[in-house]
């Protein structure tokens, strides 16, 4: 019973109401919202905020014998996901689900194991799992969805390992005017450092640039501040392909540590677009890479096995996309040479 003066909770007929819609349609809202056409779900997510509307879980389940719950399964690791699992859970709550997260140490055969404990405790309506699992039984009752992006450290794999976009920013930087180039690499034991190294060494080669060299980092701040350190003074180095953010940010400290202005002396380049690339100073030139549609993704294709429904065709958004800002400009004029101290003429 509710106290004196306390807000009493909206109901799903007044979430109706409001968005001039019927319960059910509201219903369909909160298991499966891209179900519905664009300007009813705008009216009904109008509705739903309006009214700070939360489904009733415990009755939902009492009626059609559900959780309502839901579980991602994946190996632990230094390197969590968190903006995919962020989206994941977002996109769980909004579908009147609740998200349990759960971090297995072992290999595929352990992650099997914890997920028929699982399916057979009645606990969670479906699993989805992001990293590889040795599942032995064929069917536990309830759908599991393999995503499989997450190797046994949490090493990003399939299309979040990609590379592609380094030739983009090589071919970007090169019709700017730049010639010699540095990588800044990720660390070589993830498939995307290996990646993003292997591509920025065969663009040069094709479009017959000059590189002094590839640094290989493990993807921190100092791992950039020491590949500019370690370039000597006559380098002629103009354009930095660092393979992740916080190394492009520590490749900027560095060459301000020698004199070097960015992007007057220095155009770097970034991976991630992570909001703290977006503040720097000068802000920093990066790939955008939206793993919170790929968190989203999985988990829809999850709840259209729970409903019985065709899976439904991934984000067009999860495609990576060059975005230049002010890290980034034409090398400096040949007779703007750095001197034997590392100090650009121009200073």
């Amino acid at each position: 019973m509710s106290e004196p003066g306390e807000k009493r909770p909206s109901t799903i007929h007044e979430v109706a109401r409001l968005a001039g819609v019927s319960h059910t349609t509201v219903s369909r809202y909160l298991q499966d919202k891209n179900s519905l056409k664009p300007q009813t779900r705008i009216k009904v997510e109008y509705a739903v905020k309006a009214l700070d509307y939360r489904p009733n879980l415990v009755a939902r389940s009492m009626r059609t014998r559900r959780s309502n719950r839901l579980a991602i399964v994946l190996a632990t690791g230094p390197h969590f996901p968190g903006r995919q699992l962020t989206a994941a859970s977002e996109t769980a709550h909004q579908a009147g689900y609740q998200l349990e997260i759960v971090s297995v140490e072992g290999g595929p055969k352990a992650r099997a194991a914890r997920i028929e404990d699982l399916a057979r405790s009645g606990q969670v309506d479906g699993i989805l799992a992001m990293s590889s699992i040795d599942l032995r039984t064929k069917s536990l009752g309830i759908p599991i969805v393999q995503s499989e992006s997450h190797d046994e450290k949490l090493h990003v794999l399939g299309r979040l390992a990609g590379a592609a976009e380094i030739a983009e920013i090589i071919e970007s930087l090169s019709s700017l005017g730049h010639r010699r180039f540095l990588h800044v690499a990720g660390d070589q034991s993830f498939a995307s450092g290996r990646n993003r190294k292997r591509v920025y060494l065969e663009t040069i080669e094709r479009l017959g640039l000059e590189s002094v060299g590839v640094y290989d980092g493990d993807w921190s701040g100092q791992s950039g501040v020491d590949a500019i350190a370690a370039l000597p003074d006559d380098c002629g180095v103009t354009a930095v392909v660092a393979a992740c953010d916080l190394a492009a940010l520590g490749v900027i400290r560095g060459a301000r540590a020698r004199g070097w202005s960015v992007p007057r002396d220095l155009s770097v380049f970034g991976w991630d677009d992570d909001e703290y690339g977006r503040f720097a100073t000068p802000s920093l030139s990066t790939v955008a890479v939206d793993r919170e549609s790929q968190g989203r993704d999985a988990i829809h294709r999850l709840l259209a096995e729970i409903h019985g429904k065709p899976a439904p065709e991934p984000s067009t958004r999860t495609v990576n996309r060059l975005i230049h800002r002010e890290s980034t400009a034409p090398p400096p004029p040949a007779t703007d040479s750095r001197r034997a101290d590392g100090r650009s003429e121009a200073q």
